[in-house]
């Protein structure tokens, strides 16, 4: 689990697993931006946890979760810019 400070915005949490292609746009998309987050391995969280984001709804990575927002999940440019936009 790789950590780095909250945004502005608050904190800003994508769960992922590696090989995962919209992981690493929204990655991209959120370093681009200049806004810093937490990175969850779901495959290295107790079963219960990963249960936890199906029940939830989320069906695929990643899955974001921003203080102060909705949870989202899949590669959200448009989301990741309220985010910015929040931050700035």
């Amino acid at each position: 689990m790789r950590t780095m400070s909250a945004t502005a915005a608050g904190r800003v949490t994508v769960f992922t697993r590696e090989g995962c292609v919209q992981c690493g746009a929204t990655f991209r998309a959120l370093d681009d931006r200049g806004i810093d987050y937490r990175v969850v391995d779901v495959d290295e969280l107790r079963a219960e946890a990963a249960d936890e984001l199906r029940a939830m709804g989320f069906l695929q990575l990643p899955v974001v979760k921003v203080d102060g927002m909705a949870a989202w999940s899949g590669f959200r440019p448009d989301l990741i810019g309220t985010i910015q936009a929040v931050a700035a």
